[in-house]
């Protein structure tokens, strides 16, 4: 049975699970807006994966005996300069998740919940394969300026499971 302190702390990562989802969906609306077709395929897919993130802290708090909270999202920005702001603000959200996972892991320490402590292991892995994932993007976008994005675009689908992140 969770107790009120973690069940609260996985429903607001649900909250920002669920945002996660809608951030990368509208950058991929933006990239297939702009003629980015490999990524807004890449962001569909992070999308998608956010949202399966969510239903498994939906999953996990409701088997533990609480109940799972869905609540207003708050909407994404749905504009950027160019392909390598889109990736600036998906690492620099990808940090914002990871502290958050840490905060839930110091939680479920302080609460002596070592279920929930070693239910939470996958995502802190999770958090470190997506940092990594797109800091490689940004290396390889830094390394091309502001030449060759038709060819970034073309391979960055082959670029995402070089991190390891799909499930």
């Amino acid at each position: 049975m969770l107790n009120k302190k973690v069940e609260d702390i996985l429903n607001r990562q649900v909250e920002r699970e669920a945002y996660s989802s809608n951030l990368y969906l509208a950058m991929a609306v933006w990239a297939e807006c702009n003629g980015l077709e490999g990524t807004s395929k890449w962001l569909y897919a992070q999308s998608d994966e956010e949202r399966m993130h969510m239903l498994k802290f939906i999953s996990y708090i409701n088997e533990r005996g609480g109940r799972a909270r869905i609540t207003a999202i708050a909407e994404p920005p749905s504009e950027y300069k160019d392909v390598r702001e889109v990736f600036d603000k998906v690492l620099k959200h990808e940090q914002f998740v990871s502290a958050s996972i840490n905060e839930i892991v110091e939680v479920t320490l302080n609460e002596k919940d070592f279920t929930t402590h070693n239910w939470i292991q996958y995502f802190v892995t999770e958090q470190i394969e997506e940092e990594a994932s797109v800091q490689s993007i940004i290396d390889k976008l830094k390394l091309m300026g502001d030449h060759n994005i038709y060819m970034f675009d073309r391979d960055i689908m082959g670029m995402r499971s070089e991190g390891g992140s799909e499930e």
